[in-house]
């Protein structure tokens, strides 16, 4: 009776029970797996000698026969709407997969982040040389098959996320010498900024969803900014999470966090309800995930990670 109070007043961190796992993938294999759009199964590069040839492979999120998604590599778009490839040069080629129709942007290999109908892209291009802290960064938009359109000039930043089609998240300083960025939405029609947070550096940027709510880490800052952070994108004032860990968004409303261990105990899978403001235990993972390499599927009810434990990947349910 004890021990069940005392878990209820930690929030269920005294008592954890294993989550059912199932590898879907044997012999090792493989990190860096994405989910398909519909959750019905995941995405992983392999190729020879466990393939025939190298390319894009799905596996079913409950295991089975392997297939071959794409013989193309490249980078795929979360819709899986588009085909992006870095070329040698400045170029980068996009190609929409419904008509093969391409275009270029100059994006000198830098990543290109889509708006929720992957109808627009935002990318930064910097300097080439010098202290990343001091590089002037350009940031671009453009909507697919148009031209980009310079909208911002940030030093050692770039674009996070889209909160819709008409703001980003960017991170950046607003000067080379400056010693601290700014974490701000952009508007990318009028130019005009809110800031939401400034720190010496944003780390593991994640927006929500909808939109509305961004969750980071600052470290190596004071210890009244070091920490995890969750804030309204409105710009409301920065709430400190009370863990630190590996963190995903399961939907709009709902958190996972997996608290950092350092006894090589397994993993432990917490939950925060946004609406509520309360933390739930789900459950630990009977294992350790490799190389934070984990992933929550769309819609939200699955959990895939790289076991530590044999390197291979595994799915659970979530509660």
């Amino acid at each position: 009776m004890r021990r069940a109070v005392l878990a209820m007043l930690l929030g269920g961190t005294a008592v954890a029970a294993t989550l059912p796992s199932q590898p879907i993938l044997s012999g090792g294999c493989c990190p860096g797996t994405v989910w398909t759009p519909d959750s019905k199964a995941l995405l992983f590069l392999d190729g020879p000698p466990a393939r025939a040839s190298t390319g894009i492979y799905a596996v079913p999120a409950g295991g089975g026969t392997v297939t071959r998604r794409f013989s193309s590599v490249a980078f795929y778009s979360p819709a899986l709407k588009w085909a992006v490839r870095p070329g040698s040069g400045d170029a980068t080629t996009l190609e929409r997969l419904a008509d093969n129709r391409r275009f270029t942007l100059p994006t000198r290999g830098a990543d290109v982040v889509w708006n929720r109908a992957e109808t627009k892209v935002a990318y930064a291009r910097s300097a080439t040389t010098g202290n990343f802290d001091r590089r002037v960064t350009q940031i671009y938009v453009a909507d697919v098959f148009g031209s980009p359109k310079s909208v911002a000039t940030v030093y050692g930043g770039g674009p996070s996320a889209w909160l819709s089609d008409r703001l980003l998240l960017v991170s950046g300083k607003t000067t080379a010498g400056a010693r601290d960025r700014a974490l701000f939405t952009l508007d990318v029609q009028t130019g005009a900024r809110r800031t939401l947070r400034t720190a010496l550096g944003f780390r593991g940027v994640q927006v929500s969803p909808d939109g509305q709510q961004v969750v980071y880490t600052v470290s190596f800052d004071s210890q009244a900014r070091n920490g995890l952070w969750l804030q309204s994108t409105a710009g409301t004032a920065p709430r400190r999470l009370p863990d630190f860990g590996a963190y995903l968004w399961r939907d709009a409303r709902r958190l996972l966090l997996i608290p950092l261990r350092t006894d090589g105990s397994p993993h432990v899978l917490r939950q925060l309800d946004l609406r509520t403001g309360t933390w739930t235990t789900l459950g630990d993972l009977g294992d350790q995930v490799r190389q934070a390499d984990w992933r929550v599927s769309p819609d939200g009810t699955r959990l895939s990670y790289l076991s530590a434990r044999d390197g291979n990947v595994r799915v659970l349910r979530l509660p």
